[in-house]
């Protein structure tokens, strides 16, 4: 099972989660016009949003962080068969266990992203793969976890990138700020005009308040007609455009 971009292809067959508009969103959508260096990937799933960020930046090093070893494996194989390959990274480890080592060294990144589980609750026995549900719910990966590593890795006047549920917008301010993180800019995002609103998408930087900017994206005309703004954000990379 291989996506293909124009510029890279993704194997996701072993990944619980595949290739999704969640994360080409994130890819395109994050600000990289102040020229980070070190780049990290959090939660990389088959590798998608490193190698968006490779084909977007001239960063020296991007590493990632996968938990899951066959996601892990996959990822670690779509980045040696991609253009960028003596720049791309991955680490065989949860991030919680990455943040105790890096902080230890004292390394830090221009940019954290993350595409990060979402859904919070008690896992039952639903007959769901344990990957899948290791990829999709937060228990693994707490938000409270995520924010501190961001805020601990983060270079003073880097930024932290990462889409979440809307419903979960207050929330994560308020835990961000409790890490000396706050918004510099949240889209919120709708499939379509009149839907509702399904996504935010937050580039957060560190121990300042700057002014916010928030704004709104949507992404269908009609079903798979893209809107202008959205096709202009993915037009380097889905091939039929």
């Amino acid at each position: 099972m291989i996506f293909q971009f124009k510029n890279f292809q993704v194997a996701h067959d072993r990944c619980a989660m595949k290739v999704g508009t969640d994360g080409v969103l994130l890819g395109a959508w994050t600000p990289v016009d102040f020229r980070p260096n070190r780049v990290l990937d959090v939660g990389a799933g088959s590798g998608l949003i490193s190698l968006m960020l490779a084909q977007r930046t001239d960063a020296l090093q991007i590493d990632a962080v996968e938990v899951d070893e066959e996601a892990f494996e996959q990822c670690v194989s779509n980045f040696e068969n991609s253009p960028w390959n003596d720049r791309l990274f991955c680490y065989h480890a949860s991030f919680q266990e990455l943040v105790g080592e890096l902080y230890e060294d004292e390394e830090c990144y221009d940019l954290i992203i993350s595409n990060p589980p979402f859904f919070e609750g008690m896992i039952s026995d639903s007959g769901v793969s344990e990957e899948r549900i290791q990829a999709r719910f937060n228990d693994f990966l707490p938000f409270e976890d995520l924010l501190e590593g961001a805020s601990l890795l983060l270079n003073p006047e880097g930024y932290f990138s990462l889409i979440i549920p809307y419903s979960e917008e207050e929330k994560i301010i308020q835990l961000a700020s409790e890490f000396q993180l706050f918004p510099k800019k949240i889209t919120r995002v709708k499939g379509t005009v009149s839907s509702k609103i399904k996504r935010s998408l937050f580039l957060f930087q560190k121990n300042t308040s700057p002014e916010c900017v928030l704004d709104e994206l949507i992404l269908e005309v009609d079903r798979h007609v893209y809107t202008p703004e959205f096709a202009v954000l993915v037009k380097d990379f889905y091939l039929n455009l």
